[in-house]
């Protein structure tokens, strides 16, 4: 049955993890750096690298949390509840990761701009997909 834009729905296995971008303004990166922290001990993620200024499509100075599907209805309620007001972009990776961004995207907090210049429209293969994360099996956080 097709969706009320007339194309078929859109099959679940498309999604083969989540990222999570945490953004803040430099008033903010101490609540950033407590939120890392806190997610870093209670989720099988792989919390990335400080990015103190743009990068890519992101308009303002984020870290991004790398997160398998089974770990989504956990970690995107808790996350509502402990941003602490920061902006947070959460989507899925598929292989079309300009709509990802910002088509299939969720916000929590005020949404920012998305520099959809940066990103293709589609991925040429299935296996350029960002797959399963490594796990953050012990709580601890690269710097």
């Amino acid at each position: 049955m097709p969706t009320p834009g007339g194309s078929p729905p859109r099959a679940l296995g498309e999604i083969a993890s989540y990222h999570a971008h945490i953004y803040f303004e430099a008033s903010e990166r101490d609540r950033a750096a407590r939120l890392r922290e806190l997610i870093a001990e209670r989720f099988l993620a792989r919390v990335g690298s400080w990015h103190d200024k743009p990068i890519g499509p992101h308009t303002k100075a984020m870290y991004q949390v790398a997160f398998a599907i089974e770990e989504f209805p956990r970690f995107v309620p808790w996350l509502m509840l402990n941003r602490d007001g920061l902006s947070v972009l959460i989507h899925p990776n598929t292989s079309w990761p300009k709509d990802d961004h910002l088509v299939h995207a969720l916000w929590l907090g005020t949404p920012l701009p998305i520099d959809d210049s940066m990103l293709p429209k589609e991925v040429p293969s299935r296996d350029k997909i960002e797959e399963l994360p490594p796990p953050n099996t012990a709580p601890t956080v690269r710097p």
